[in-house]
């Protein structure tokens, strides 16, 4: 059986090892270990850095929506206050897990570690 494309396993919130175990055990806290293969998940920490790409990318498509509703229909500010925003929370929602799955593979594919000197 040959491995897994591990950025493609993070992102559907699988094992990078093996793709076949949960990554997650809620929403977005990560597994200690692989159900499946028993690899060690507790030291891997992805930092600010699926967030970051969360926000820009949802507040790229969320802007550009309000901003071509607005020069197409010219709705009042409340329509778009009400149409938005909850479309940006759920782009941002929906996004974030598979960013912090392959941030996380990313990580495996690496072999990335934290640098210590102590």
């Amino acid at each position: 059986m040959s491995k897994p494309n591990p950025l493609l396993a993070g992102a559907a919130g699988r094992c990078p090892n093996c793709g076949e175990g949960h990554l997650f055990e809620g929403f977005l806290k990560v597994a200690p270990r692989c159900e499946a293969c028993g690899y060690d998940l507790a030291k891997a920490d992805s930092g600010d850095g699926p967030a970051v790409f969360v926000i820009l990318i949802g507040g790229f498509l969320a802007a550009f929506g309000a901003l071509f509703t607005e020069v197409a229909l010219n709705p009042p500010v409340w329509v778009l206050l009400v149409i938005w925003m909850p479309a940006t929370l759920v782009i941002c929602l929906v996004l974030l897990r598979p960013f912090k799955g392959m941030m996380l593979a990313a990580q495996f594919m690496n072999k990335a570690s934290e640098a210590r000197h102590d």
